[in-house]
């Protein structure tokens, strides 16, 4: 077993370990996940799996697995817990996301596949996005540190330097970086000031 791989079973032990406070959070009613984008991420995380598999990850797919299995408890939980209705975001989020699976169904590569299951995770990402921007406090920092963790950890799990490899983790960990900016945000103002 070299590095890579103990890096990259270490980024999927993180997450795993990350999913305890933000559950807590969760039944504290302190986080308020959206229900869309855990939905979307639950149902995309199976297809990025497998995608990722096919063009032959092998490192970074700990985290990925980690990440199903994350993203099916989060998705009970959200929807056990979460309060609030639809919203005209999380609507045409679900119609982007479905109409990129239609596309990727289409081409029947394993390139676009990742690349169309990307894409519908970002707009699955949207609703929390939009969410912790108007409402910082309404998601546990200490999951989003781990997550982002996990993220580094599964970028220098990388061995094999291919594009297509790539892809993934790098935008896990821009996503992670973008949802922590957003976190800390409010607490970065009262520095300055």
């Amino acid at each position: 077993m070299n590095w890579h791989t103990i890096l990259g079973m270490v980024a999927g032990s993180v997450l795993l370990l990350g999913n305890i406070p933000y559950i807590r959070s969760i039944r504290r009613g302190d986080t308020r996940p959206n229900r869309v984008t855990w939905g979307i991420w639950t149902t995309i995380g199976f297809l990025l799996l497998g995608s990722s598999y096919s063009l032959g990850a092998t490192n970074t797919l700990w985290l990925m697995i980690a990440q199903v299995i994350s993203q099916l408890v989060i998705t009970f939980y959200a929807f056990k817990y979460s309060r609030g209705k639809w919203q005209r975001l999380d609507r045409i989020c679900i119609a982007g996301a479905g109409l990129s699976l239609l596309l990727w169904w289409r081409s029947g590569s394993p390139l676009v596949a990742l690349v169309m299951n990307i894409a519908m995770d970002m707009l699955g990402a949207v609703p929390t996005i939009t969410k912790i921007y108007d409402d910082p406090n309404s998601e546990d920092l200490t999951f989003w540190v781990m997550s982002f963790t996990s993220a580094v950890l599964n970028l220098l799990a990388i061995e094999n330097f291919d594009r297509a490899l790539i892809i993934f983790p790098l935008y896990l960990f821009l996503l992670n970086t973008l949802i922590l900016i957003l976190l800390t945000r409010p607490k970065w103002s009262r520095i300055k000031k």
